[in-house]
């Protein structure tokens, strides 16, 4: 049985407790539970910062790295006086200085297959704030086996997604992203690039769904992959179910190894087959060369396209806005996607799979168009 309130906790979050939605009732399940924060980092930055103020009475922070300057742009759990030490320890302060009544467990070292179940059992609710692909689906299978509900976040330049895997039956990550790429498809924020604000829009997202799914009220966002564009200023969101045929996580594949192509862990799981096929941009070249002519469609923004662009482009559609305009994709031939470096047009070319087209059909050029200025032609500016 939970503990009631303090004193302190009453005039503290008086706030919540005249919401009808939150009450007493609501503030008390806050503090009685415990929730686990993958990365203090730009995504872990605002959903620690909030989720400390809401009153969560346990926060768990698992991150394996140091701040650094160039983290203060976005991670805005840091500050100058923090350079050069774990983000853990800068966590733990920042939390107990917002809040000294928090209990704060930190593991300073990286999750991998041989920890994560014994770091997450227990927790309410796991909120990704990594940023790479092999922890996302550690994540994930870690909370299927579990049974933990976990939010994702992830953010690249001036676009975000979020979602909520693993919540009362409802989808996992692995239903949307079957099989996993190679981890240099995810550019990192020092590669890409990132606007300082835009994890905090998406790390607040996130922080509300974990609130929500603690306190059991509003629509939780499961079945639903939200896309943002801070750009545009817009919010879509992408329906997403249950894969049928795959076949509930049990135990934990190396997460390293998971994203190879060789790897036996992929060999051996089934249900992560996707028959879209990956191609270099070396190879799209001399299959050019020799007559192909597949339906070429970069889904990068605008901008991006009048930086560099491949000649042979039949249209520019930002993946962002791939569903509005499927009826100008052809079913008919063979389509080659494109963005920067391969994870935005890897999740278009699963979009296009769900929505109906043949994946045998479906080429996603890895490294996209700035591994064709290294492969093909150095003309093409890289950016």
């Amino acid at each position: 049985m939970a503990e009631p309130l303090s004193a302190a906790d009453l005039q503290r979050f008086s706030r919540h407790l005249i919401l009808p939605q939150v009450g007493v009732e609501g503030q008390t399940r806050i503090r009685a539970a415990k929730v686990a924060v993958i990365g203090a980092g730009g995504l872990g930055s605002p959903v620690i910062l909030y989720l400390a103020a809401a009153g969560v009475g346990n926060l768990t922070v698992i991150d394996d790295d140091i701040v650094d300057v160039t983290n203060l742009q976005r991670q805005v759990l840091h500050d100058s006086q923090s350079i050069g030490r774990p983000k853990v320890d800068s966590a733990r302060d920042r939390i107990e200085a917002l809040d000294p009544d928090i209990c704060v467990t930190t593991f300073n070292q990286r999750m991998t297959t041989d920890n994560a179940l014994e770091i997450l059992k227990g927790h309410d609710v796991v909120v990704d704030g990594s940023d790479n692909f092999p922890t996302r689906y550690l994540i994930n299978d870690a909370c299927e086996i579990l049974d933990i509900p976990w939010i994702y976040g992830s953010i690249h330049r001036f676009e975000g997604q979020m979602s909520v895997f693993n919540h009362r039956g409802g989808p996992g990550y692995r239903d949307i992203f079957p099989r996993p790429p190679p981890p240099e498809m995810a550019p990192s924020c020092a590669e890409a690039g990132v606007l300082g604000v835009l994890p905090g829009v998406i790390g607040s997202l996130q922080a509300n769904e974990v609130l929500k799914i603690i306190m059991d009220i509003g629509n939780v966002l499961s079945g639903i992959l939200m896309l943002y564009d801070a750009l545009e200023m817009r919010f879509r969101g992408l329906k997403v179910s249950k894969n049928p045929e795959r076949s509930k996580a049990k135990v934990l594949l190396d997460i390293e190894e998971y994203c190879r192509d060789d790897s036996p862990a992929v060999a051996k799981d089934t249900s992560i087959a996707s028959a879209i096929q990956r191609i270099e941009p070396m190879a799209v070249n001399e299959r050019m060369d020799g007559g192909w002519k597949p339906y070429v469609i970069d889904v990068r923004t605008v901008g991006e396209a009048s930086i560099s662009s491949l000649h042979f482009v039949n249209e520019l559609i930002p993946h962002i806005d791939l569903l509005s305009h499927l009826d100008d994709i052809p079913k008919n031939q063979d389509i080659l996607l494109h963005c920067h470096h391969g994870q935005r047009s890897s999740m278009a070319a699963m979009i296009l799979e769900k929505e109906g087209w043949d994946a045998s059909r479906l080429f996603n050029m890895e490294g996209g168009i700035d591994l064709w200025s290294r492969q093909v032609d150095a003309s093409i500016p890289r950016y």
